[in-house]
């Protein structure tokens, strides 16, 4: 072969090699500078069967703050949307969190359009190297009783200073007043009435804390309504007739409901006091019974001032009276309607009112009834 012709073989083969050479370079450099993708974060194991059982919501929240996991409560809370942690508080938390790797323990209100607001503790802490665990717990009911508690004891604090104030203030007109008989008999006369007020407050408080230990009702047992109804009006026959009020009995008699004969006393006592109450002289006060399929309706009507429209729906609170100026010349305490609704709830019953102002009140309270002794008359009968 001509050495021309080899020695340009040679050189082209050698081309070849080299570009071959420097190619693989290039593709050997790329393999070695070029980072493989993060795996997927993966649940730790059994995490996924934990979160499925917890009552609390629970929510696995990744680097890219997407959701992996959540328990179902977290959905029902309203915590996550799709794959996205809905609250921007609890978000910030995670962030947190995944920062400096720090347990967090915060309280936050949530708030969604058309929805109430809700109080909830969050506690959130690292899950491994990229995820993080946050556990919300909800303390709407604890934060709404607490607040009920408080402004209870508040009011209490406040209706008991002002029988207690005016019992010493009478104290000292009469010391001041010692010379003047007739002035003595009527602040003396104001002091038992005073006392008497106070004596009934302090009962109703007894009374409520006693229903409120009850609950639920442990015992039922069958409850003659007729004695019941007695009781009642026999209770409050010495203001009736301070006032010439007649108080009338009527509807279906001999009937038994299902409950406690003490509490069930106090609320029919309670609806009949405020219908003498809040009654005008020379009125009636009507308290009837009526069987409507398996529950048992106590009626108690009278004609007294009524009750504002937009006052219904507040009457049963704790403390609350509809016309405060009137309150001290009736004896009221704003317990006793709270007592009545609390007796009707833990029997399973309500209460109702239909009330318009000028023309009287009607109060129904409804209770289960109770079929035990007609059941067994019926089954002994030939």
């Amino acid at each position: 072969m001509d050495p021309t012709l080899q020695a340009f073989i040679a050189a082209v083969v050698g081309a070849f090699v080299a570009g071959v050479a420097v190619l693989a370079w290039h593709v050997s450099d790329r393999q070695q500078h070029t980072v493989p993708p993060a795996p997927e974060p993966v649940l730790p194991y059994g995490i996924a069967s934990v979160l499925s059982v917890l009552r609390s919501s629970a929510v696995v929240v990744d680097a890219g703050d997407v959701v992996l996991k959540a328990s179902a409560p977290a959905y029902a809370l309203g915590l996550v949307r799709g794959s996205r942690l809905v609250s921007e508080a609890l978000a910030e938390q995670v962030h947190l969190v995944r920062r400096d790797g720090q347990i967090r323990e915060t309280e936050i209100l949530m708030t969604r359009p058309g929805a109430p607001a809700r109080h909830v503790t969050a506690r959130v802490a690292p899950l491994g190297s990229r995820l993080v665990l946050a556990l919300v717990e909800d303390r709407t009911r604890e934060r709404r009783v607490e607040e009920v508690r408080r402004d209870f004891v508040a009011n209490v604090s406040h209706e008991l200073k002002t029988p207690v104030g005016a019992i010493r203030l009478l104290a000292e007109a009469m010391v001041d007043a010692a010379d003047d008989p007739e002035a003595v008999k009527r602040f003396a006369a104001r002091m038992g009435t005073e006392s008497d007020r106070l004596s009934k407050l302090v009962q109703q408080i007894i009374e409520l804390s006693r229903l409120q230990a009850d609950d639920p009702l442990d015992a039922p047992v069958a409850v003659h309504l007729d004695e019941v109804i007695r009781s009642a009006v026999d209770a409050s026959a010495i203001d009736a007739g301070a006032k010439r009020i007649s108080v009338a009995i009527g509807g279906t008699e001999d009937v038994q409901v299902f409950g406690n004969e003490k509490q069930v006393t106090a609320a029919v006592s309670n609806l009949v006091s405020n219908a003498v109450s809040y009654s005008d002289p020379d009125s009636t006060v009507l308290v009837t019974t009526r069987v409507d399929d398996g529950s048992v309706d106590i009626s108690v009507v009278d004609q007294g001032i009524g009750i504002p429209a937009d006052e219904l729906d507040r009457i049963f609170e704790r403390f609350y009276r509809v016309d405060p100026a009137r309150h001290r010349s009736t004896g009221g305490t704003g317990l006793g309607l709270s007592i009545v609704k609390h007796v009707a709830a833990t029997h399973g019953g309500e209460v109702r009112v239909w009330s318009a102002e000028g023309q009287g009140s009607t109060f129904t309270l409804t209770l289960p009834q109770h079929f035990g002794s007609e059941r067994k008359e019926q089954e002994d009968s030939p």
